[in-house]
């Protein structure tokens, strides 16, 4: 079973303005919470596009360092990217960062994440017990430290 988060944060700027923030790799490491040792191993500087391939540390759980590989599967400039999981700790992973236009001349930036954890019963224990809540604590993170960065959301 496939399970989704969803979210979505106004601002003031311009969507030019949030998408070359967003597409930038480098920049997910300011807006991940410290304690999950989150560290791009590539692409830090370049800006994405489709077929690209992002690699990470991340330390989700009692410290222990994983690698996380993802690919940017699509990409339309100023618009949207998606990426998915080719190698890491969920059995399936699809994200979607979209950016649109408000009619107050801001940006409406929704991201939507579907995601599955391996070990079928466990995998879903798990998610009750802590992925999920997890999720929440660092897209909330992201909400915070997005507001921080770019002022307090229209």
């Amino acid at each position: 079973m496939l399970l989704t988060i969803e979210r979505a944060q106004k601002f003031t700027q311009d969507r030019q303005t949030m998408w070359a923030f967003m597409c930038n790799p480098a920049n997910l490491s300011a807006i991940t919470p410290p304690y999950m040792g989150f560290t791009v191993l590539n692409a830090a500087e370049t800006s994405t596009y489709a077929g690209q391939i992002i690699e990470y540390h991340v330390a989700p759980v009692l410290g222990i360092k994983l690698h996380w590989v993802t690919e940017i599967t699509h990409v339309k400039a100023g618009e949207y990217f998606v990426d998915e999981q080719r190698f890491g700790p969920y059995a399936f992973w699809h994200h979607q960062h979209i950016l649109e236009d408000t009619q107050e001349g801001g940006t409406l930036m929704k991201d939507l994440v579907h995601y599955k954890l391996p070990l079928g019963i466990l995998g879903k224990a798990a998610n009750t017990l802590f992925v999920k809540k997890q999720l929440e604590s660092i897209f909330n993170y992201r909400h915070q430290k997005l507001e921080e960065l770019f002022g307090v959301c229209i």
